[in-house]
């Protein structure tokens, strides 16, 4: 089970290419806006030659860092805009998406959307590179340690 899977998750990958998937995914899945962090990963992978079920299966595994980082981002984009609104929880506002129209929704918290989407776009290229970077760092020692066990058989 565990050979396949990781055939599956790495196929026709370099390092750097996996690490760039795995970068690019972080950044997609903490997208905050619900339902639409799939599209953006599908997206991105295709766009970028990704490895597609590397990316979603991490956008997945993010889902609970993706709604913690929602209300982040919506704090964060408060202090970008100096918005003086309304606090809220985000039971409050899953709570609300469930029980409001869709327009009511959007009027009582589309301003932290638009604070939120701020603080994504420019926390982006910073949550790449450090995602990145590491593990760029870990895979080819990973890669590394691989072609020395390949070399030399174990006794």
């Amino acid at each position: 089970m565990r050979d396949p899977l990781v055939a599956l998750l790495t196929a026709g990958a370099t390092p750097e290419k996996l690490a760039t998937a795995i970068a690019w995914s972080f950044v997609c899945s903490l997208l905050p806006f619900f339902g639409f962090t799939t599209v953006l990963n599908a997206g991105v992978a295709y766009w970028r030659k990704l490895n597609q079920p590397l990316m979603q299966a991490l956008n997945y595994a993010l889902s609970p860092l993706h709604l913690a980082m929602i209300l982040v981002y919506v704090r964060l984009g408060e202090g970008i805009w100096r918005a003086q609104g309304e606090r809220f929880s985000i039971t409050e506002m899953l709570t609300s998406f469930r029980d409001l129209s869709l327009g009511d929704f959007f009027q009582k918290f589309g301003w932290a959307g638009i604070h939120a989407f701020t603080a994504w776009v420019l926390t982006a290229p910073l949550l790449f590179v450090v995602i990145y970077i590491p593990a760029r760092a870990a895979l080819l020692r990973l890669a590394r340690l691989r072609q020395v066990t390949q070399i030399v058989p174990a006794k």
